[in-house]
């Protein structure tokens, strides 16, 4: 897993806006191949939006040939709701982008048949060829999408009855009244993420730091679902200071008569550890390595092969992680990305 720190939110999110565009750009999309691109709602994506919206009128990128997804819905409010997704999406991304409307797709929390609405929706994620990227933020209890704490790392798209903590949260939306927030939702589900190619998070400010420490430095758990991306091959989060306020990684035990490149000054003990990491892959040329462009719904995808046990035993357990992930084999990842910040050094 990839951890990217950068001093402020703005900084953050300026990264994850820039890689989202290099992303597009080496994807090359068109009308009969396009990007397919799941998004999230709430705080933290703002300032991605801001910047992928500014960068579209300056000419640096186009959203013709992408589909987009959305993670989730309120259920019970009007589609035209201040406060509903569809008006979140249109207000701060896609009424200010040359995206289509018909390749948006919001869940519809006002269906007749929620059931069926969640079971089509998984059904057209698959006929565009799955996702190829899929951007998330956090709740402070480490959910993702509306995966409240205890939801299944299998789940799949479906009705989400919503946490007290996120119903607390999200009145700050609603006048603050705890009363006007609906306490249902329509969401993907964490082993929809999971099956994107390429999954990134931004996560901002103290409030998410503990979820964070959560998921990256402790074990896989249904009660803080961000955990999941630990199964994921091409998972990377992006996060600004304060967020690692709870990190406990060890500081690197490098000397700075060694590698002094390595140790920037006035580093924090806290975050040395992934900012060297990224330092080091930064001058060896090595970054994050790109799924290839099989596509689940177009082509037959490779599939890691697994020995099969007949009868596991606990000196012969049968592995279950490449079965929940479908994983494809590391051959067909051989390209690596660059960082949006060499790319732009560049020009």
């Amino acid at each position: 897993m990839r951890l990217i720190i950068r001093d402020d939110s703005n900084a953050a999110s300026t990264y994850v806006a820039n890689y989202i565009i290099e992303r597009i750009k080496a994807f090359n999309p068109s009308a009969e191949n396009p990007f397919v691109l799941g998004l999230p709602t709430g705080s933290s994506p703002l300032g991605v939006y801001q910047v992928l919206v500014e960068k579209h009128k300056a000419g640096e990128i186009s959203f013709e040939h992408v589909v987009t997804f959305n993670m989730d819905e309120y259920v019970g409010i009007p589609r035209d709701h201040p406060e509903s997704y569809h008006s979140f999406m249109w207000k701060h991304f896609f009424s200010h982008v040359n995206v289509h409307p018909s390749n948006v797709h919001i869940l519809n929390g006002n269906a007749p048949n929620l059931e069926a609405e969640c079971v089509a929706y998984e059904d057209a994620i698959k006929a565009v060829g799955g996702i190829d990227l899929f951007l998330a933020g956090i709740g402070e209890d480490g959910h993702i999408a509306f995966n409240e704490p205890g939801s299944s790392l299998a789940s799949r798209t479906r009705v989400k009855t919503l946490a007290y903590d996120t119903i607390l949260a999200n009145s700050r939306f609603f006048d603050n009244d705890i009363n006007q927030v609906p306490r249902m939702a329509l969401t993907v589900g964490v082993q929809t993420v999971l099956e994107a190619r390429e999954v990134v998070v931004i996560i901002l400010g103290q409030r998410k730091s503990l979820a964070l420490q959560r998921c990256i430095e402790q074990g896989v758990n249904h009660m803080w679902t961000l955990s999941s991306l630990q199964l994921h091959p091409h998972p990377m989060i992006v996060v600004d200071e304060d967020a690692t306020l709870e990190l406990q990684v060890k500081t690197v035990k490098v000397s700075i008569l060694q590698l002094p490149s390595l140790v920037p000054p006035n580093h924090s003990d806290k975050s040395q550890y992934f900012k060297s990491i990224e330092k080091v892959a930064r001058e060896a040329g090595f970054e994050q390595i790109l799924p290839s462009k099989v596509r689940t719904g177009n082509g037959i995808v490779p599939r890691t092969r697994v020995d099969e046990i007949s009868s596991p035993t606990i000196a012969a357990p049968q592995p279950t992680t490449s079965r929940l992930l479908r994983a494809t084999p590391a051959t067909e990842y051989p390209v690596r990305s660059v960082s949006p910040e060499r790319t732009t050094a560049r020009t």
